[in-house]
């Protein structure tokens, strides 16, 4: 099951938050078709978010076919994101976290740390 957080300092929608964890989530294996989502009430009491604002998320990803919402059931995974294989992750997972206690130790903070990786990401370190 997946926890939500939300960061009210990022300037980033809080229903925007919740699905980028949901997506990221079934990236990595976490989330699984068929697996349920938290209830709204669970998700506004762990992450003092609206219940709209929940409801509004689950319902992007709904549109997006990520999701379903079965009446008095709650909703559900419905589909896979390019999801690779725990043997194949958890090695790569190592590595990063490695890497970014390396960067912690440099001094770069974690803003520092995101620009760089969008940076390797859109091929401008090359």
């Amino acid at each position: 099951m997946v926890e939500f957080h939300v960061d009210r300092g990022s300037g980033f929608p809080a229903y925007l938050q919740l699905g980028q964890q949901v997506r990221e989530a079934m990236r990595l294996g976490w989330l699984q078709p068929g697996d349920r989502l938290p209830t709204v009430r669970d998700v506004v009491a762990t992450s003092g978010v609206n219940a709209n604002t929940v409801l509004k998320a689950y319902r992007e990803l709904e549109l997006a076919g990520l999701v379903e919402a079965r009446q008095g059931s709650g909703t559900f995974v419905k589909g896979t994101l390019g999801s690779a294989a725990p043997e194949v992750l958890d090695p790569l997972r190592e590595g990063l976290a490695k890497w970014v206690a390396e960067a912690r130790s440099a001094g770069l903070e974690d803003e520092d740390i995101y620009a760089l990786l969008r940076e390797v990401l859109s091929g401008g370190a090359q």
